[in-house]
């Protein structure tokens, strides 16, 4: 820790976790009371941008005066650094309304035409998050005590950032359930983690998550290079290497910070529609490593969707996602993949989603599937779902499964019970290494012949051959449990024909 940050860091009292949580209460309490507030929708965007300013100041402004006194050029100059406004309890009401509205938000969209050209300069992340922000609170009043709250809250120490997560997951989790539902469902940390260390990610190579949310696969790899950094040169290397697209606002401020956080203080991160940047990109643009859990189940405008070859255009987004990977990734590249378990069955001549596995199948190497348990989304949706592990270097021969259960006694996951990340520790032990060396078939895994899968219209559905030495065993709840599964896959795949059809009668 730098002298400034540790002198800093001893003048903050510390944020414990009750403590965030009870000055984020006080927050939305003071935000509800505002005309111009009217749910979570808005109070979380009004909230978000305050701490990423906050955040900002702490760990990039800050930091960077620490490490280069004298020498550091502030991104954000006076009177709109943090400490020269929200610092200051005799600006409020009218005054500090006119001053966030006219001067301030204006001054930090307008960044961009300051900023050098190169995607270091972090005044080019600034201008674009605050060319989507409002103000929405009309009272200038109670927006200075929401500042004041926001002044509470501390960056400058590793527990507080810890702790921040905290308040950063309740975030998400109300944005989630403020939004509705669209598709999206943010990738639970064991599952994002499991999938970049089976990845066996290494210094030097390109990392995209090009559907990132709120930046998840981007911070857990940045976790898991950051080690083995030696130089400087190497961690600028890093943090340019992570590179995530995310086509709507809110996420894209929350990735951009959530990163920021984590030390990467320019996030290499695009607003953009990631099919469209995917399908426009140049050689130049391929990557190493593709992460990502993509919307699926959502629908995309026409024009994306022409976008695309004419046997290849559907609505359904996650077909569109992993056509595009599959062009994005460099030879020798791989991917990790979040997939429905629609996405595994659908099959025949005329399905695009096997077209689209015929390509996968024929130009990669699908050496893994991985068979998520019931509920691992939930309680924002009980779709089943797998991950998929390819390389870019050549047909597949075999397709190896493996079947995560859920642990012993349970029947699913809440939000108060999620999954672990030791749910993984047999699979990770069963994996093989980098090399996938000495994997036997067992009571969770199992090998299929790539010739057994096409011959069967590219049906990635599998099921666990072990299955029905289990099934005499069962109770009658996870009987249950599994008629209610097959009936929610049943009903998937009906809407997937009833969309299919659509698109054959448009």
């Amino acid at each position: 820790m730098t002298a400034t940050r540790r002198k800093a860091a001893e003048k903050a009292p510390v944020t414990t976790q009750a403590r965030l949580a009870s000055l984020i209460k006080s927050a939305r309490d003071t935000m509800r009371k505002d005309a111009g507030m009217n749910g979570d929708l808005d109070r979380l965007p009004q909230l978000s941008w305050l701490l990423f300013l906050k955040a900002f100041e702490e760990r990039v402004e800050e930091e960077g005066e620490a490490l280069n006194p004298g020498a550091y050029r502030r991104a954000i100059e006076k009177p709109y650094r943090w400490t020269d406004w929200a610092t200051d309890e005799d600006l409020s009401g009218n005054e500090l309304k006119t001053f966030v509205n006219d001067e301030l938000i204006p001054y930090l969209a307008g960044l961009d035409r300051e900023a050098d050209r190169g995607a270091e300069d972090p005044r080019n992340v600034i201008s674009l998050i605050f060319k989507d922000v409002v103000n929405r609170m009309q009272s200038g009043t109670l927006l200075r005590d929401l500042v004041n709250i926001v002044n509470k809250i501390h960056f400058v120490s590793h527990d507080d950032i810890h702790t921040m997560a905290f308040v950063y997951e309740s975030i998400l989790r109300e944005m989630r359930d403020a939004a509705g539902d669209s598709g999206e469902f943010y990738t639970p940390r064991p599952v994002n983690r499991f999938m970049v260390r089976q990845s066996f990610l290494e210094l030097g190579e390109t990392i995209l998550d090009p559907a990132c949310g709120t930046g998840g696969f981007l911070v857990q790899a940045h976790e898991e290079l950051e080690g083995r950094v030696k130089t400087e040169t190497q961690q600028r290397e890093l943090h340019a290497n992570l590179k995530g697209i995310e086509k709507k606002p809110l996420p894209y401020l929350l990735a951009s910070m959530n990163l920021l956080l984590h030390g990467v203080h320019a996030p290499r991160l695009r607003r953009e529609n990631a099919l469209l940047t995917m399908r426009n990109s140049q050689a130049a643009d391929k990557v190493d490593v593709v992460l990502t859990n993509p919307p699926f189940g959502g629908e995309e405008e026409s024009s994306v969707v022409t976008a695309f070859p004419s046997a290849f255009q559907t609505q359904e987004t996650a077909w569109l996602f992993l056509y595009s990977i599959l062009d994005q990734l460099k030879l020798d590249g791989r991917c990790a993949i979040v997939l429905p378990n629609s996405s595994l069955f659908a099959s025949g001549e005329n399905s695009i989603g096997a077209k689209i596995k015929k390509k996968l199948m024929k130009e990669c190497n699908l050496h893994t599937v991985v068979r998520l348990p019931q509920g691992v989304f939930a309680p924002y949706t009980q779709i089943p779902s797998n991950i998929l592990f390819f390389e870019k270097t050549g047909p597949t021969r075999d397709v190896w499964f493996y079947e995560i259960a859920l642990p012993e006694g349970r029947r699913g996951y809440t939000k108060t019970k999620p999954q672990r990340l030791e749910e993984y520790d047999d699979c990770v032990a069963w994996w093989g290494g980098k090399s996938r060396e000495g994997r036997e078939a067992g009571e969770r895994a199992w090998s299929v012949p790539a010739a057994e899968i096409i011959a069967d219209g590219y049906n990635l559905d599998r099921a666990n051959p072990h299955i029905g030495d289990e099934l005499a065993h069962r109770t009658p709840e996870e009987l249950v449990d599994e008629l209610v599964k097959t009936e929610e896959e049943i009903l998937e795949l009906l809407q997937g024909l009833k969309a299919g059809l659509g698109e054959t009668t448009s």
